[in-house]
């Protein structure tokens, strides 16, 4: 027997907020956490803007010892994965630690640790190395470093799906719990990749935005889109089997009811730009929900700011949805947060889930000029108060990797 699967605890630590309600009040007042660089020197570049996380400290939250211990992206996996679960009131009293799971993901994890491991070799020879580089570098140890802390004995493992893989670790949490393997799973993901070699890889792809001013370098599907801004952060969401969370009187925030993940098999890094594979994992996403298309109220769009995702987005929710997309909600919260790569899916989980808690539709800000290219709902600049049942959350990732999950307003009866 198929088992419901809920949420009980959201923990986030982003552009726009160093917890969750941070965050959530910064989408409901429509705050953009872009500016300009901090963490690099800007004037290296031609991109002129980044999604920094604001007053942070690492001793704010690990000894100066251990915050040396962990990756940026690390760091920001367990500030996210504690709130999280002290949010879902689980204790080694109500639940057996054995049977955490965590699924903590990363589209690139420890950048920043590589290149400055690099930087000293280069500099000062190969003795020189930490002998913490490898474990602090690889990607698999946000969940590693979340298991350590909190101490989950469960299933721990890490998908690298590119910007897809935080939908992916919390899609495939769903199914593990749904089918029985777990009763409890930590899911989400970091990234920390606002250094001078992660700027200048995406940059030199052209990949990120040439705006020159603020509120023009996050656009999504407005039409002078030019790229997206690079983010960091963290996001991690407790997904649990529903009994067991009734069985100890959790609050419940929302539930998971679907998940559909596709491959366009197209390019390395440009989507099938018409839109098959991303409309697959959406199709998927709705029939394993057992849902019709006209059931989604709202759409959390990947929608990253560039020509070519945001049009082929675009086309891939038509033809999932076919007619009914007129009638859907659609938004981009990239204009509040930048793209936290690996960690989008999750934070924008997160959104989801609180949009559905207060049926508020955020919007899609920054936007002027439309482009007949996107002709869907986008809700231009101003919020919505209206009812959300259903939400959709969409990542799309380079490789072609597309992932959809849609969560529903939490009721006991099926």
């Amino acid at each position: 027997m198929e088992k419901r699967v809920v949420i009980t605890g959201m923990g986030a630590i982003t552009p726009i907020g160093n917890n969750v309600e941070e965050m959530w009040k910064s989408i409901e007042s429509k705050k953009c956490g872009i500016g300009e660089f901090t963490l690099v020197d800007g004037s290296k570049f031609k991109t002129k803007f980044a999604a920094e996380v604001k007053n942070y400290e690492p001793t704010d939250y690990f000894e100066a010892k251990q915050a040396k211990r962990f990756d940026r992206s690390s760091q920001f996996a367990i500030i996210a994965a504690r709130e999280a679960l002290i949010d879902s009131g689980i204790t080694k009293e109500n639940t057996d630690f054995n049977k955490i799971g965590t699924y903590v993901s990363s589209g690139i994890a420890g950048l920043t640790t590589i290149q400055e491991q690099c930087e000293i070799y280069a500099s000062k020879g190969n003795t020189r190395v930490s002998p913490l580089f490898i474990p602090m570098g690889i990607a698999n140890m946000p969940a590693g470093n979340v298991a350590i802390d909190l101490g989950l004995k469960g299933e721990s493992i890490s998908i690298l799906s590119a910007c897809a893989s935080s939908t992916h670790s919390i899609g495939e949490a769903y199914r593990a719990i749904k089918h029985g393997y777990e009763e409890v799973i930590l899911a989400g993901g970091t990234e920390a990749p606002i250094c001078d070699v992660g700027v200048a890889g995406f940059e030199n792809m052209k990949a990120l935005t040439h705006a020159t001013e603020l509120d023009r370098a996050s656009i999504p599907f407005d039409k002078e889109r030019s790229g997206f801004v690079i983010a960091e952060g963290a996001g991690v969401i407790v997904l649990e089997e529903l009994e067991h969370a009734l069985n100890r009187n959790a609050k419940i925030y929302g539930e998971i009811v679907g998940y559909g993940a596709s491959t366009d098999a197209y390019h390395i890094t440009s989507p099938d730009p018409e839109g098959i594979g991303g409309a697959r994992a959406i199709k998927r996403a709705i029939e394993d929900a057992g849902l019709l298309p006209e059931q989604i109220d709202y759409i959390n769009a990947h929608g990253t700011s560039t020509h070519l995702n945001d049009s082929t987005e675009t086309k891939a929710i038509k033809i999932a949805l076919g007619d009914n997309y007129k009638n859907v909600m659609v938004s981009s919260t990239k204009g509040n947060t930048g793209h936290l790569l690996g960690a989008a899916g999750a934070a924008e989980a997160i959104i989801c889930t609180k949009a559905i808690q207060n049926d508020f539709v955020p919007p899609t800000i920054n936007y002027r000029e439309k482009d007949e290219e996107c002709d869907l709902d986008i809700v231009p600049n101003e919020p919505r108060n209206k009812e959300i049942n259903i939400a959709m959350s969409n990542s799309l990732g380079f490789g072609g990797h597309n992932a959809s999950i849609i969560i529903k307003k939490y009721k006991r009866e099926v």
